[in-house]
C-alpha cells in the first residue's frame, strides 16, 4: 500500500491554479488562495487595483490591458502557461446585444467574448463568472441562457445561482450572481449557507476608532469578535484607517440619522438635498452591512458622523487587515467597491475542490 499513501499523499499537496480576468485589486483572487489555489496570472485594465494586487502578493504575475483586445494564445505565449485549472472573474456586462436570443458579436458583448475566449484557449477543469444579478433577468433570461449555451457547446455543465455574502461570513448583504462550469459531466453544487448568525457591522468595525490612524498603527482595543480575530490574523497594525473630513453642515445632518436610518429619518425640507434614494443612509450595527459602493459618500458609519475609511470599507467586503490597499483615497474606495468579497470566493472555491 506504500504506493497508493504516495499517490493520494501527491494529490493531497496538489496546487490548483487559476487565472483571474478583471481581476482588480484581487478580491475573488484571494479568496481562491485562502482556499489553497495558486495564482498564475491577473490581468485588468486598471493598474491601481494591479499595483495593490502586486502589493499583497509575492511574485505575482500581473498584465495590465484591455482584455477585449488581447489575443489568449499570445498571453498563453508569453506568460508560458501550459496549462491552468479554473478561470475566474467578472466581466462588466452592461449593455449586452442579442441577436434573437443570442448574444452577438458586437462591441457591447467584447469583454464577456473575451472571457468565453480564453475559457476557449486554456480549457481549464472549471470556470466562475461573476456578476450582478440582473444579468439574469435581461431579457427575460436570454442573456442567462445565451451565456449557458455558450459554454456548453464547450463541454461544460453550468450551474447558475445568485449568493447573498452574508450567509457565508461576510458581514455585507450583497448579492452576486455567479456561473460555475465544469468540464467532464459533473454538475456543480454552490456552497451550503454557514450555519452561524450573519456577521453584524457592530462585530466587523467596533475595534477601528472614530479618528484616522497612521499607517501600520497598533489597534487601539482588543478583538471583541470572532470577525475581528480573523481580520487581525497575520497584520502588522492598522492600515488604509484615513476618515474624511466633512464639513459642519454635513456633519449635523449625518448626526440627525439614527443607527441603521436613511434619509426619512430627517426633516422634510432636507430629505430632497441629495437626489438618489440611498442618501444619507446608516449603516445597522446590528446588521451585516449594505452593497459597499464606491466611494460616492452616500453610506455612513452606524455611530460615528462619517463615511467609512477605507479599512472599514475593506472590513465591510471580509477583507483582511493584512491586506494593504495603495493609491489614493478615492482609488481605494473604488478597488474595494468593485471587488468580489473574498470570504464569498472562499466558499465557491472550497467546494469547487471537491469536484476537481
Amino acid at each position: 500500500m506504500g504506493w497508493w499513501r504516495r499517490l493520494m499523499n501527491e494529490k493531497m499537496k496538489k496546487k490548483y491554479t487559476f487565472i483571474d480576468l478583471f481581476a482588480g485589486c484581487g478580491g475573488l483572487s484571494l479568496g481562491f488562495e485562502m482556499a489553497g489555489f495558486e495564482s498564475l496570472l491577473a490581468i485588468d485594465n486598471w493598474k491601481d487595483a494591479l499595483i495593490t494586487y502586486e502589493h499583497n502578493r509575492k511574485g505575482a504575475r500581473t498584465l495590465c490591458g484591455d482584455l477585449s483586445s488581447l489575443d489568449p494564445k499570445q498571453v498563453r505565449e508569453d506568460f508560458e502557461i501550459s496549462g491552468v485549472d479554473v478561470i475566474v472573474g467578472g466581466p462588466p456586462c452592461q449593455g449586452f446585444s442579442l441577436a434573437g436570443k443570442r448574444i452577438i458579436e458586437d462591441e457591447r458583448n467584447k469583454l464577456y467574448q473575451s472571457f468565453v475566449g480564453f475559457v476557449k484557449e486554456f480549457k481549464p477543469k472549471a470556470f466562475v463568472m461573476e456578476n450582478v444579478p440582473n444579468i439574469l433577468s435581461i431579457g427575460d433570461g436570454a442573456i442567462r441562457d445565451s451565456i449557458i449555451r455558450d459554454f456548453e457547446s464547450m463541454g461544460y455543465t453550468v450551474n447558475v445561482k445568485v449568493l447573498l455574502a452574508s450567509d457565508y461570513g461576510v458581514p455585507q448583504n450583497r448579492r452576486r450572481a455567479f456561473f460555475v462550469g465544469l468540464l467532464g459531466g459533473s454538475s456543480f453544487e454552490f456552497p451550503a449557507h454557514l450555519k452561524s448568525s450573519p456577521v453584524s457591522s457592530y462585530e466587523a468595525l467596533s475595534d477601528l476608532p472614530e479618528e484616522s490612524l497612521s499607517q501600520g498603527a497598533a489597534y487601539p482595543m482588543e478583538p471583541i469578535s470572532d470577525f475581528q480575530i480573523y481580520a487581525r490574523e497575520s497584520s502588522l497594525g492598522v492600515y488604509n484607517h484615513d476618515i474624511t473630513i466633512h464639513n459642519e453642515k454635513t456633519k449635523e445632518i449625518i448626526a440627525m440619522v439614527p443607527d441603521g436610518g436613511n434619509y426619512k429619518c430627517l426633516p422634510i425640507e432636507l430629505q430632497g438635498i441629495r437626489k438618489v434614494h440611498i442618501a444619507w443612509t446608516r449603516l445597522n450595527s446590528k446588521k451585516p452591512g449594505f452593497t459597499i459602493d464606491c466611494g460616492h459618500n452616500h453610506h455612513f458609519h452606524y455611530k460615528y458622523n462619517r463615511v467609512p475609511t477605507a479599512r472599514e470599507s475593506a472590513r465591510i467586503q471580509s477583507f483582511p487587515d493584512r491586506f494593504i490597499f495603495i493609491g489614493n483615497k478615492g482609488s481605494q474606495l473604488k478597488q474595494i467597491g468593485n471587488a468580489v468579497p473574498p470570504l464569498l470566493a472562499k466558499a465557491i472555491s472550497e467546494q469547487l475542490l471537491k469536484f476537481l
